[in-house]
């Protein structure tokens, strides 16, 4: 796990939208959306409820945003 995918995490937490934390991220939707399934895979859980619209952590999530932001 990097840092700079921990950084997109929390914009991504942020925001509330993949979108518009690429676009303040400055990278591209795909490659943002693609970096966080990478991390769900990699930790072996799911870290948001997707809907059309917006993001939402679920617990899991919570719980990694509170560490990421601690580091």
């Amino acid at each position: 796990m990097e840092i700079r995918v921990l950084r997109y995490f929390l914009e991504i937490a942020r925001e509330g939208n993949m979108s518009r934390a690429a676009e303040r991220l400055h990278v591209t939707q795909p490659t943002l959306s693609k970096q966080m399934k990478d991390l769900e895979t990699e930790l072996g859980k799911k870290l948001f409820i997707r809907s059309n619209y917006s993001i939402k952590l679920t617990d899991e999530g919570m719980l990694l945003h509170k560490r990421a932001k601690d580091i």
